[in-house]
């Protein structure tokens, strides 16, 4: 029993390709029973026109947003909606194989929170403009959760609706909404397994805006770590006034300047006040915990 979650948002020329596609997996499959909530995102394109032709169809549902609220509030929307509690999201534009479905099902059944598609090809090979925010924002997110994550924010996933719906007031409704789940997960303790899968080419354009949205998925990742783990923000920051100090003394040991030594002092003093801090919000969290 799965209930796969599809957020749309002007997916014209794939959204009845997709569903055609994922029917034709599940039909053909053992898992039984299933249904498809398609949540159209405030599409200003053909798109409602297209699904009005599925609203008849026993195993889909089709959720309508007035205007556009976001990918995240999409799969919120869809994820509160679902009858059953193993939950499989997937884009709408093409580009995730869902044949490999089964694949992520059977590592999901072993005991995982959470199973995640890893995408590999051609399709996913970084652009010189996206390669310096994506290893920031993968540096960032391995530093959060203490542990390597191949894919941050791969679309294709399953999990719990019981388990994810006691986070969603702390995941993001946009684009970052798969990134903060990950993070969610982690950095709770939750198992979360990745699978490598085929990334093919999109139908249609990204939605993706790539400065504005890369700024929001880095908000959602310090908020994430101020609620999730506060002493990680505190040290990063502690570790970079920390290497300003050495900068400092190393100016004034080699160069004999005077003002350096000020400077490795000040950011070693301000390296000690920001690890304090830290322990505060540390020791607050875990009050408020209790």
């Amino acid at each position: 029993m799965i209930s796969v979650i599809i957020p749309a948002y002007n997916e014209q020329d794939a959204i009845l390709l997709t569903v055609d596609k994922i029917c034709q997996v599940l039909q053909n499959s053992t898992i039984k029973p299933f249904e498809i909530v398609i949540v159209d995102d405030g599409s200003l394109d053909e798109t409602p026109t297209r699904l009005k032709t599925l609203s008849k169809t026993k195993e889909i549902t089709v959720i309508r947003h007035p205007h556009n609220l976001g990918y995240g509030r999409s799969l919120k929307d869809g994820i509160s909606a679902a009858k059953f509690d193993t939950i499989v999201i997937i884009d709408a534009d093409l580009t995730y194989p869902f044949e490999n479905l089964e694949e992520l099902l059977a590592e999901y059944n072993k005991g995982f929170d959470m199973v995640v598609g890893k995408r590999t090809g051609e399709f996913y090979r970084e652009s010189i403009i996206k390669s310096p925010l994506r290893k920031i924002l993968k540096f960032l997110v391995e530093f959060t959760a203490g542990r390597s994550i191949p894919d941050i924010n791969s679309g294709f996933r399953i999990f719990s609706k019981t388990t994810v719906s006691k986070y969603f007031k702390h995941l993001c409704d946009t684009f970052s909404f798969t990134t903060s789940m990950t993070l969610a997960y982690m950095m709770t303790g939750k198992t979360v397994h990745y699978i490598d899968i085929p990334y093919h080419e999109r139908s249609g354009q990204t939605k993706v805006r790539l400065v504005k949205d890369s700024l929001r998925t880095l908000q959602y990742i310090i908020q994430a770590i101020n609620y999730y783990n506060p002493l990680k923000i505190f040290i990063l920051f502690g570790i970079l006034c920390f290497m300003g100090a050495l900068i400092g003394f190393f100016m004034s040991a080699v160069l004999g300047l005077k003002s350096g030594f000020y400077l490795g002092v000040g950011g070693l003093l301000t390296c000690i006040i920001i690890f304090c801090f830290g322990l505060i919000a540390d020791l607050l969290k875990q009050i408020m915990d209790k």
